[in-house]
């Protein structure tokens, strides 16, 4: 009897806390204002002067698109480029601007013998991962999930958990561009080069990107492996018993944040290519599924954003409970088609806010160490750390890995308040100047906290690059907010 009693008062409390958490986790929409546009951050909510939509239809949708960048020019009209909007710094927008909203332009073709695909710039991963599915093939790299556009992706030049891989665009083969006159130009490593680099990574400054050539690979079945090490044994960990094993493809890290092991521990998840005809391979051609266990994952999700108490049980959950639940053998294609919906904050007084830094592995142990002091002394409601490794870059021009990287990315969640706003920034600037005396540098996509000289400091290709953004579009036809903060001339800090 005193077993069973303890048994239920074991379960009592977890069960209380996830209860709590759902009754509480009400499906919000955010209601924007009429002729208002707002990204992911929903911090960025902004006035518009129209939202231009592209019909599917290419030849008449890039003649409309021709003669909408000539009717903005004749009335003085700011151009910016939206597809999901999963960007947090007003890339996407311009106040009083035309925004192009490329969420249907999603046409793809896949060329077979070349390994190509062939798509529309604002198609979804989500769209593109079942039409690979039936084909046997997947994608080279893309983030860690399916809610981003081709368009997007490769404008901020994204990064995931394919391991020994540089970001996205070195599966980039090809792609076409309109300019601010209407021309359209085809840019590869082989044909207008520099304007290739320039716009790989170059959040929409360049031109309209219509469609994309992308390398892709064979859908293989996964087999997963996790090690829990203390934080200062990962690096060995990795190097005596993951990297070298064969047919190492994916590889991330999630460092502990409950408060008495801040950043002391971490799971590391490697996941090898299962040969075909072992134990556990599956047919890759099966229909990709909605992931599993998702009401329980999200309630131990959102309910670490609750209290101390929350991210315990969290880590609890993923070291403890969640080995002996999931499949240890999964698709490249299933691993990856999961949404950031299913994790997204729905709260009208908090929203979720990213951060990446990126720093070279001879400087991991300083960073981290200062990253613990950092955030020991903000306190921010810190909800994941999540650790990558990304190989150089040889093909964007305002490239953030110039050499091996090791990137962190963090998740916080802010309040909705000028206070919220005015605390995450001096976090930001703390964590950039700790990135930067470790020889690193910071991901552009998120909030535009870091100040004019920490940008030019983490990019020192910056001034070329906006210089060039004026060669290429003399009127400036094409803006965001990003550019207003750190590209305009005439601005100051």
């Amino acid at each position: 009897m005193i077993g069973v009693v303890s048994v239920v008062a074991f379960l009592a409390r977890p069960a209380l806390h996830l209860g709590k958490t759902i009754s509480k986790d009400n499906q919000l929409e955010q209601q924007l204002a009429t002729g208002s546009i707002d990204d992911a951050s929903r911090l960025n909510q902004t006035m518009v002067s129209e939202i231009f939509d592209i019909s599917m239809d290419n030849q008449q949708s890039e003649a409309r698109l021709e003669e909408l960048l000539k009717r903005a020019q004749d009335d003085g009209l700011k151009v910016s480029i939206a597809g999901a909007r999963h960007s947090m710094g007003g890339h996407v927008i311009y106040p009083g601007g035309v925004v192009i909203n490329t969420s249907s332009w999603n046409q793809m073709e896949l060329d077979a013998k070349r390994n190509i695909l062939k798509v529309q710039a604002g198609a979804l991963w989500k769209d593109i991962l079942p039409y690979l599915n039936a084909h046997g093939k997947s994608v080279s790299v893309m983030q860690s999930n399916n809610s981003f556009s081709v368009g997007g992706s490769i404008s901020v030049n994204c990064h995931g958990w394919q391991y020994d891989r540089p970001p996205i665009a070195s599966t980039v083969e090809s792609f076409r561009i309109m300019l601010a006159d209407g021309s359209i130009k085809h840019c590869s490593r082989d044909q207008n080069q520099q304007l290739f680099s320039l716009a790989l990574g170059g959040y929409g400054l360049f031109g309209i990107i219509l469609d994309v050539e992308l390398r892709i690979v064979p859908n293989e079945i996964y087999r997963l492996e996790q090690h829990i090490v203390p934080v200062d044994k990962s690096l060995g960990t990795f190097d005596n018993q993951i990297k070298n094993q064969p047919g190492l493809e994916m590889v991330y890290a999630r460092m502990n944040i409950v408060p008495d092991n801040f950043l002391n521990e971490v799971i590391l998840n490697a996941f090898y290519c299962l040969p075909h005809g072992e134990k556990g391979h599956k047919n890759v051609n099966n229909e990709l599924t909605e992931p599993s266990l998702i009401g329980l994952r999200r309630a131990v999700f959102r309910g670490s954003a609750e209290s101390d108490y929350g991210k315990k049980l969290r880590w609890n959950a993923e070291t403890k409970l969640q080995p002996s639940l999931i499949d240890k053998t999964i698709s490249r294609n299933q691993l990856m088609n999961e949404s950031v919906e299913v994790f997204e904050n729905r709260t009208t007084d908090t929203t979720d806010i990213l951060h990446e830094y990126f720093v070279p592995r001879h400087r991991v142990v300083g960073f981290v160490d200062e990253m613990r002091s950092i955030l020991t002394k903000h306190q921010p409601n810190l909800l994941n750390v999540t650790v990558r490794h990304v190989n150089r870059d040889h093909d964007s021009f305002l490239c953030y890995a110039d050499q091996q990287m090791i990137c962190f990315v963090m998740l916080y969640v802010q309040k909705k308040t000028k206070i919220g706003e005015f605390e995450m920034k001096a976090l930001t600037r703390d964590l950039i100047d700790a990135s930067l005396r470790n020889e690193g540098r910071y991901y552009l996509p998120y909030r535009l906290h870091a100040s004019r000289e920490q940008f030019y400091r983490a990019y020192p290709q910056a001034a070329e690059f906006f210089a060039l953004k004026r060669k290429y579009d003399p009127e400036e036809l094409f803006q965001n907010q990003f550019y207003t903060r750190y590209g305009k001339i005439d601005k100051n800090q």
